[in-house]
């Protein structure tokens, strides 16, 4: 299948399967006669765990390393088990650290006046 094709079954973008290949994430596919790329299931398949790893909120050197557990019939699961508790714990902490900065921001909206004065508690805490 070509590129659009392998983008609308894996929910991929073109411009990510091409970056995808790129940087080695997914093998380049073999090219048509005609010189389009010929994606297989497979590499739809791969596609689609690469976007799940994404959603989860993997980078990608951690995603190479999910492909390669993945590829290897012999893994341990404790190996895929230890980079999610990783993964997770890394979220918690950019969650606290979001709901502290949303915390903060609703502050000080709550002590700015809004009005036609000029003066404002946040901008005088972002140029501290």
């Amino acid at each position: 299948m070509n590129i659009g094709a392998a983008s609308e079954t894996s929910g991929v973008s073109q411009r990510m399967i091409r970056h995808y290949e790129k940087i080695g994430l997914i093998p380049s596919p073999p090219r048509r006669e005609s010189g389009y790329r010929d994606y297989s299931d497979a590499d739809v398949h791969r596609l689609r765990f690469i976007a799940n790893a994404r959603d989860l909120g993997f980078p990608i050197e951690e995603i190479r390393s999910l492909l390669d557990l993945w590829a290897d019939r012999n893994r341990a699961s404790s190996e895929v088990k230890i980079l999610a508790e990783a993964r997770a714990t890394e979220l918690g902490k950019k969650a606290a650290a979001l709901q502290a900065m949303q915390s903060t921001l609703l502050s000080l909206a709550k002590h700015c006046h809004g009005d036609d004065r000029p003066d404002c508690p946040i901008i005088d805490r972002l140029q501290e």
